[in-house]
């Protein structure tokens, strides 16, 4: 019925339909096994991008935080630079003087004048002596 050729041609398209189908079966195994491979990379990848963005905001809040200490202490500054120095020398001399320091004293620590410094003394000891101004103090 069939003949020889036929048989060997039939063979031939079986063999050939049974390579086919394992090349087949062989790049879908290693197509699913590097596509395996891949997603664990992209979920590896993945992470580290998280812990970098999440570090990267740590970074930026604290950053902020620093950002408005700078600010206050630069606020802070400009006070004081465009506060009066002589101001601060007084105030000092001031309370000095209510710890009982002399003259000599305040000339020396707080860098005022001798005739400011007995001129502080003299109101000083005028304060001292009104009891009505004492107590208004």
């Amino acid at each position: 019925m069939f003949s020889p050729l036929l048989w060997m041609l039939l063979a031939g398209v079986a063999l050939l339909a049974a390579s086919a189908f394992a090349l087949a079966w062989s790049a879908h195994r290693k197509l699913a096994e590097n596509q395996r491979k891949y997603q664990a990379l992209v979920n590896v990848l993945r992470n580290e991008i998280r812990v970098m963005n999440s570090g990267a905001i740590g970074v930026g809040r604290r950053l902020k935080q620093v950002e408005g200490r700078l600010n206050i202490t630069a606020e802070k500054q400009q006070e004081l630079e465009n506060r009066d120095p002589g101001a601060l020398a007084y105030n000092q001399a001031a309370k000095l003087m209510e710890m009982g320091a002399d003259v000599d004293d305040l000339v020396a620590n707080c860098g005022i004048a001798r005739p400011e410094a007995e001129l502080m003394a003299l109101l000083h000891r005028e304060i001292k002596a009104a009891p009505s101004l004492e107590s208004k103090r």
